[in-house]
């Protein structure tokens, strides 16, 4: 009996079970709380500006990054709430969800296809914002720039996890491919979002050397 135990103890794993992504899980936790106190300090400023429409929030620093420019524009709260609220609703299931991949449970298709789906809506809302920063408000908020980055990497791991366990019907292959050169993307797509502030913003930037 006491053998029979161990060669239990010492079988591989059965190859077809889903691999435990605690990567993946740690970029939840930590990506998740970062998200969340942005989103966080962002509220706690808006409050601010609301009980006192003088207020300069801590995170205006020029003309052009200015979380005061930010808030005060139309964008800023397009479902009829202040943006940043979505964020404190939506970083905690993120941070749920990364405890719960690390404590060891194993999420079926359904959920991970509902962290797709709510990566992707995050991430095509943070680059509507990013437009609307740059060509319509013409300022930055720190604390969003914080909240675009979290989210690229989390869409970003999100979708190769999916398509390299085949949760999305397919793709394992270009999952596997683009898995080798992951740090690769993730930094160019960062480092195209870096040289549109650049080039939106060079009078200002020029003007400081």
């Amino acid at each position: 009996m006491t053998t029979a135990h161990a060669v239990d103890r010492t079988a591989p794993e059965d190859p077809s079970a889903p691999r435990q992504p605690r990567g993946l899980g740690w970029l939840y936790v930590v990506g998740g709380l970062v998200g969340l106190a942005s989103s966080f300090a962002l509220v706690v400023e808006k409050l601010e500006k609301l009980v006192d429409p003088d207020y300069v929030p801590t995170c205006s620093i020029n003309p052009i990054v200015s979380c005061g420019s930010v808030m005060d524009s139309p964008q800023a709260a397009l479902l009829g709430f202040p943006n940043p609220l979505i964020g404190v609703a939506a970083f905690p299931v993120v941070v749920t969800a990364g405890v719960a991949v690390l404590a060891g449970f194993r999420p079926p298709r359904w959920f991970w296809l509902g962290m797709q789906a709510g990566t992707t809506l995050a991430v095509v809302f943070i680059h509507w914002l990013v437009v609307q920063s740059l060509y319509e408000i013409g300022a930055l908020c720190p604390y969003c720039m914080v909240v675009w980055v979290v989210t690229i990497a989390l869409f970003w791991y999100t979708t190769l996890h999916n398509l390299t366990e085949s949760h999305l019907g397919g793709g394992r292959s270009l999952g596997v491919a683009l898995h080798k050169v992951h740090s690769v993307v993730l930094v160019l797509w960062y480092l195209v979002i870096v040289v549109l502030i650049l080039v939106r913003f060079w009078d200002y930037w020029s003007s400081l050397v």
